[in-house]
């Protein structure tokens, strides 16, 4: 065979077995691989992705918004198509806030297929994120939770994460109803990553909005004259809480520290607690009021009751005196109460006896929870019967040896403020889980509520505990508390730890404002009278007008 002939034949053997290669090739391919290949190739050219729901809006009673949501979109980058990392870098770091060489060392990686830049990112920059055509550069719908009024009630209203999910507040107990129904779309994509082609496989369904019964503008009265309380007497923490005693709808609730919902990230450790709801104290003196009330209904005193009071009082193997010391003197249950008597209020506790006074410590909602449909709400602690001691009935009666929270304290004195019924406190009037006003429980006649409000107007007369606050035009009645904390490592009761506190009323006739005042350990003075009651009055000075209340 010539040389030539042969040589044809090797190529052509050659050529015939590569391609019996290649077709055994294709074969193993289609027939073994194939399913896990075309899998591959559908999960790198289709994408279903989440299309997540406009999140309901948070509103005051008046439709002030206090959480929004708006357009946003997550950037992301697929690593291995970004041609030139410092300049894509360098072009998308300023719309997004973010250093260079971080967005550099996210762009340059190798090790995956997928790395956010950033989360959230407002529509209108997407927008001139996109602009800039940079291959490989990839944005998920969403939506970005904004808090127009930044830290008006922040402890109520509460925040959301990165994933859209409530941390804490209302945000985070009615996240199920704010967050509605996520919708899905599917995405088929080029070998650069560009959608060809988009269907929508569900809809999504916005979450439904809440109104509060919150009114922005006394919130933000409430919280500016907290904070004052905060910068003069630099206390742990503080809270107040405005109420319509009628119908027991908050129209403010505030707390310090405060904390930016835009920002909540940086809120010091704790901020974020709601103190008005989550902070259990011995009340003190602004207690006193209930173990008046209960004698009244039990017919034990009338208002004129006269007392002979001793300097102090033994019961069992307690001496307890006066915060102010005195002679002895002849007072009446009126005076008692104004004065903040401890000898007069426990000699009346006496009276009452320890079973009844236990019974009336329930049926003022102490030891269980307000309803008032806050997270974190604590039930307080009450000293169960069994366990009283001999000097117990020396400490209850004005305010020591039980733990109640701020908005119990307010709803025992709405009862007082209206008609004698103990009702929920509300805070949200229109939700999937709002409820009707209750009926109430009558604790105490409309009479006595009527009587203690009188007696309480003593607390702003000469010698009273608040005598020096006043709103002109409007008759005050309400009352101070100054309640020793127990020290953690000593179990006594500190000499320097300390809660001043005020709840009070206007107009006392016929009360159309409830306001208390709570402050954690406050510096510098510790008594209800001078730390509390003056910002009781401040707010009550704002509030009265604009709510329009008729002055006498």
């Amino acid at each position: 065979m010539p040389l030539v002939q042969r040589r044809i034949g090797i190529l052509f053997a050659v050529f015939l077995g590569l391609l019996a290669l290649a077709a055994l090739r294709g074969l193993y391919l289609g027939a073994v691989k194939g399913g896990g290949l075309a899998s591959a190739a559908t999960s790198q050219q289709t994408a279903v992705t989440k299309i997540p729901a406009q999140r309901g809006t948070i509103t005051d009673r008046s439709g002030i918004p206090l959480a929004t949501s708006e357009p946003a979109d997550d950037v992301s980058a697929t690593p291995y198509l970004i041609k030139d990392p410092v300049a894509a870098a360098n072009r998308i770091a300023p719309l997004i806030g973010l250093p260079a060489d971080e967005l550099v060392a996210k762009l340059a990686r190798r090790d995956t297929g997928f790395v956010y830049l950033r989360r959230g990112v407002p529509a209108s920059t997407a927008d001139r994120i996109r602009a800039l055509k940079i291959e490989g550069i990839d944005f998920a719908p969403g939506t970005l939770r904004r808090y127009p009024r930044g830290s008006l009630a922040a402890q109520v209203v509460g925040a959301t994460g990165l994933d859209g999910k409530g941390l804490f507040g209302l945000e985070y107990s009615y996240d199920r109803l704010l967050k509605g129904r996520d919708g899905e779309q599917r995405r088929v994509m080029d070998a650069a990553r560009k959608p060809i082609e988009v269907d929508d496989l569900a809809r999504a369904r916005a979450g439904r909005p809440v109104r509060l019964t919150l009114d922005a503008e006394v919130q933000q009265k409430t919280e500016e004259v907290l904070a004052k309380v905060t910068s003069e007497y630099a206390p742990k923490g503080a809270t107040a809480i405005v109420m319509d005693p009628e119908s027991r709808e908050i129209l403010a609730m505030a707390n310090t520290p405060m904390v930016d919902l835009n920002s909540p990230g940086q809120a010091p450790d704790g901020a974020t607690q709601n103190r008005a709801v989550g902070m259990t104290y011995e009340p003190g003196s602004t207690f006193k009021p209930f173990t008046i009330a209960a004698a009244l209904e039990d017919k034990i005193v009338s208002p004129e009751t006269q007392f002979n009071l001793a300097p102090s009082i033994q019961v069992a193997d307690r001496v307890i005196g006066e915060s102010h010391g005195r002679g002895w003197e002849t007072m009446t249950t009126g005076q008692i109460l104004a004065q903040s008597s401890n000898v007069g209020t426990i000699t009346i506790g006496l009276k009452l006896g320890a079973k009844r006074f236990d019974s009336w410590m329930h049926r003022f909602g102490f030891g269980r929870q307000t309803g008032v449909g806050l997270p974190g709400e604590e039930q307080g602690l009450v000293l169960p019967l069994k366990d009283y001691s001999g000097s117990t009935m020396g400490n209850l009666p004005m305010g020591q040896g039980q733990l109640v929270t701020p908005v119990q304290m307010m709803a025992g004195y709405a009862a007082l403020a209206s008609d004698g019924k103990l009702r929920k406190p509300r805070i949200v009037l229109d939700g999937a889980k709002t409820e009707r006003p209750d009926q109430g429980t009558q604790v105490v006649s409309a009479k006595n509520a009527a009587r203690i409000r009188q007696m309480l107007t003593g607390v702003f007369a000469d010698g009273g505990t608040a005598s020096e606050v006043s709103v002109p035009g409007y008759e005050l009645a309400g009352k101070t508390g100054t309640a020793n904390k127990i020290d953690p490592a000593s179990g006594e009761y500190s000499k320097e730890k300390y809660v001043a506190s005020f709840v009070g009323m206007a107009p006392a006739k016929d009360p159309k404002l409830l306001i208390g005042v709570f402050v954690d350990e406050p510096k510098g003075d510790i008594y209800g009278g001078s730390v509390a009651a003056p910002a009781f009055g401040e707010i009550a000075k704002f509030a009265l007008p604009y709510l329009r209340v008729a002055p006498r």
